[in-house]
């Protein structure tokens, strides 16, 4: 008995890490374009957020009983099988921080979870109807509804504001903004801190704590809270940075469009039980948002890395869940082993993150790390979608005058000379 407990303790306190990965993880969902349009400083933005995430881990429970008891069978599960679960997930969340990929917290430790059940009991373990209503068909409907709405939204957007001037309504806009963070700050609240919350249930449940079906005791509401409160306010600047900037440049209008979009999507699937990845719903809405403004370029080869970050996200931490729990099962030593792999793992990340550091003074730079970003063109899609996309408010120029860029090229162009012979008269002149 006193071995459970102690197992037991452990398990709540890695369910814990992980909720504190999760917070400094999906910063970048609710903050990333207030911080890249300067609507917020950077610290302010994480500060707020973590004050929201906190507040809406307290308005449902609605998602914590999908997670505690409907992914996988209550009867025959042991508490070991959860810890493995969560070590799988807090590597893969760390891993993806650590190359700025805004993965899915959430489908980490779903993939755990899924992979250590199955190595501990088998397939049939895994409630697959609740798997695929409620995990893979938001998975692939919220990012969609999302971006579709935001590029909706900011077309009407810069429609309604196409008269107006453009200093002005970038003004008002950027104060939208911070209300609509909030907002996504309070769903990101209401959605994932609920994940840990059913986790560390489940994890009583096993242990005898709680009877199944139980709800989530107020200490753990208010641990689940707090640790993710915590982790937000910490910032996942590497992906702040890859939401701000890596994927689109946004104007306070489309950031505004972006953020309320998401926030609908995550508070409608918060009051249906639907544990859907906040972060590909607020990637999808940043790229719509994106695509809706005539002349914005979504960064194709970083959403391309992003999605396959998203589709590896189940399986990876599915076999590292089942890896650990494949060492757990091997007793008190197996247990150490994989706690052991955990903490080291960890800090491996961790000291390589240190070598190319990005904070709240550098997260809105273009060059990081003695590395400039590079202006992608726009493809096929972007260029499609943004030629039937009202123009930017403010801007008039005509289809036959030149831009300022071709302008600076042209002035800037070097001159060619020649050195003791003439310039040859057939060579075609260089501009």
């Amino acid at each position: 008995m006193e071995h459970i407990t102690l197992l037991l303790g452990i398990v709540i306190v890695t369910a814990l890490v992980f909720d504190f990965t999760n917070g400094f993880h999906d910063t970048a969902n609710a903050m990333a374009t207030t911080i890249s349009t300067g609507a917020l400083k950077p610290k302010t933005a994480v500060a707020m957020s973590a004050v929201l995430n906190l507040v809406g881990a307290f308005l449902s429970i609605e998602v914590a009983k999908t997670i505690s008891g409907g992914i996988v069978n209550e009867d025959g599960l042991k508490t070991e099988v959860i810890f493995a679960a969560l070590v799988g997930a807090i590597l893969w969340n760390l891993l993806t921080w650590l190359v700025g990929l805004p993965s899915s917290s959430s489908h980490a430790l779903f993939g755990g979870l899924i992979g250590a059940a199955v190595m501990s009991m088998g397939w049939s373990s895994i409630n697959g109807g609740t798997v695929v209503t409620k995990i893979l068909i938001p998975a692939l409907a919220a990012p969609l509804v999302a971006g579709i709405a935001a590029m909706l939204a900011t077309r009407l957007t810069y429609r309604i504001g196409r008269d107006t001037d453009t200093k002005a309504t970038a003004k008002g806009y950027r104060v939208g903004q911070i209300a609509s963070a909030g907002l996504v700050s309070l769903a990101h609240g209401t959605n994932d801190a609920q994940k840990t919350m059913g986790i560390i249930t489940l994890a009583l449940v096993t242990g005898g704590v709680l009877n199944p079906g139980a709800n989530p005791p107020m200490w753990v509401i208010v641990s689940a809270g707090v640790a993710i409160a915590l982790g937000t306010y910490l910032g996942g600047w590497r992906i702040i940075r890859t939401m701000g900037k890596g994927l689109t440049d946004l104007q306070p209008q489309q950031g505004f469009a972006a953020q309320t979009s998401a926030a609908t999507v995550i508070l409608a699937s918060s009051h249906l039980g639907f544990s859907l990845s906040t972060t590909q719903s607020c990637s999808g809405a940043v790229m719509g948002a994106g695509l809706g403004r005539k002349g914005g370029v979504v960064r194709w080869s970083t959403a391309t890395r992003m999605f396959v970050a998203w589709g590896l996200t189940l399986p990876a931490a599915g076999l590292v869940g089942a890896g650990a729990e494949f060492l757990t099962k091997q007793g008190p030593w197996g247990i150490a082993a994989t706690a052991a792999i955990l903490i080291g793992g960890s800090a491996v990340i961790w000291a390589l993150s240190r070598r190319d550091a990005i904070d709240h003074t550098n997260v809105t730079d273009d060059e990081i790390g003695g590395t400039t970003k590079d202006a992608e063109p726009a493809g096929v899609v972007t260029t499609a979608i943004a030629a039937v996309s009202p123009p930017p408010v403010g801007t008039t120029a005509t289809a036959d005058a030149p831009s300022e860029d071709q302008v600076k090229a042209t002035v800037s162009a070097p001159t060619t000379t020649t050195t003791g012979a003439m310039a040859d008269p057939a060579r075609p002149a260089t501009v």
